[in-house]
């Protein structure tokens, strides 16, 4: 059975070493990062950077602690995701949502270089034979998995395994042609649209991250060359005009296939994963959006398998309750884990089939992390003469409840 760190995001005490920064330095020394990054190491710190819209993803704050922990057993980190939208345009988002050099303290990089066209092949398994991983992935010696947590649209939930499975594979490969589009479209596919249920509202045109659908004179168009198949457009159809051809058992298959393909592009014992369970939101970080949380903040896991680590933060989520005027709320009724009401999708489904493909295991053991560890740091008093004992003031009042009100409120 896996072990899986796990800090709860309750605070109880006036005391920095029980806040959620100081748990997660707490956390990197339990799994001592020593056993997976050598010195001089190149490491990879992959994360989501957002969207303009969406800026629900780990804060800097916990991204520089975990930079700084690679540092400090000498490995050599790079913040990084694959482009999503056309790559220098990403990183002004990721700067807009407070990622870059100077914030978390360390370069922040396209895994897959500005025009997302920079991948290495590799086998991934029946369904997609083989799958571009983003060159700075598959070249960097050790890899941290940071996974904002939250629902998804095609796999019901977003971690650590969407996070490789999606976000480790380069946009395109050196010919053009989607790469990671192709989890969300069946084999040589391309979008299906249905005339007659179109109200032509343009928000498929809007949301386009690439400029790749217009209309003309009642016709949609489609630039193929343009295209990642990222299916935002068919996501937001609020008709259903638009429909990305792949059922959801190949498609979360597909992520898992995937995933496994990153994973082994590194020597074992060379990953780590870091789920944070914060601003759980229903959608991926990826749309224009970010939606109240659907539960209360849930903590951060840490694990070297991932199977383990989704398993477990789909565990927490599905235990909690749905926050009030939020999407978890509005599906309090339905049957199912609270992202799957939401979504429509099982969240488990493309986990297990990582298990099946090896890369984990379901079962877990959670180990709480409560503090800091060490001393609690007393007050930095100078000398003996700095110090003054403090009399009673006025009426002497000293708090003890309603039982002993305060003289200004006596009648």
């Amino acid at each position: 059975m896996t072990e899986v760190f796990y800090s709860s995001a309750r605070v109880t005490e006036f005391d920095y070493n029980v806040s959620l920064p100081a748990k997660l330095e707490e956390l990197l020394q339990r799994v001592d990062l020593s056993q997976y990054i050598e010195r001089g190491e190149y490491v990879a710190v992959k994360m989501h950077l957002g969207s303009q819209g969406a800026f629900r993803t780990v804060r800097p704050a916990f991204v520089r602690k975990i930079v700084e922990a690679v540092k400090a057993v000498g490995g050599s980190p790079f913040v990084t995701d694959t482009v999503r939208i056309p790559g220098l345009e990403y990183l002004d988002v990721a700067n807009a949502n407070g990622i870059n050099h100077l914030s978390v303290g360390a370069p922040v990089v396209m895994a897959d270089g500005l025009f997302g066209k920079d991948v290495i092949n590799v086998p991934a398994g029946e369904l997609l034979g083989e799958i571009g991983v983003a060159s700075a992935i598959y070249e960097a010696q050790a890899m941290i998995v940071v996974s904002h947590c939250k629902g998804h649209i095609g796999a019901g939930y977003g971690g650590a395994i969407k996070n490789l499975g999606m976000g480790g594979i380069g946009a395109k490969n050196r010919e053009g042609r989607p790469e990671r589009g192709r989890m969300h479209f069946a084999q040589n596919t391309h979008l299906e649209w249905n005339a007659e249920l179109c109200s032509s509202c343009n928000q498929c045109v809007d949301v386009c991250p690439h400029e790749a659908i217009n209309f003309d004179d009642g016709q949609i168009y489609l630039d193929q060359g343009r295209c990642a198949k990222c299916a935002r457009c068919a996501r937001v159809c609020p008709t259903a005009a638009l429909v990305a051809p792949i059922s959801e058992e190949v498609f979360q298959r597909s992520v898992a296939e995937a995933a496994k393909a990153v994973v082994h592009t590194f020597k074992p014992g060379k990953i780590l994963y870091i789920n944070f369970g914060l601003d759980v939101q229903p959608e991926c970080d990826c749309m224009p959006l970010a939606d109240v949380a659907v539960v209360q903040d849930q903590g951060i896991l840490v694990s070297n398998d991932i199977v383990a680590v989704d398993m477990a933060t789909l565990d927490l989520i599905g235990k909690a309750e749905p926050l009030p005027g939020s999407k978890g709320m509005e599906a309090a009724g339905k049957a199912g884990h609270i992202l799957q009401r939401i979504t429509g999708k099982d969240p488990y489904r493309h986990v297990l089939a990582a298990a099946e493909l090896g890369l984990g295991d379901t079962s877990y053991e959670l180990v709480e992390v409560e503090r800091k560890s060490g001393a609690k740091a007393g007050p930095a008093f100078g000398p003996s003469t700095d110090r003054i004992p403090l009399h009673v003031k006025g009426h002497g009042w000293r708090r003890g409840g309603s039982h002993n009100p305060h003289p200004c409120q006596e009648k």
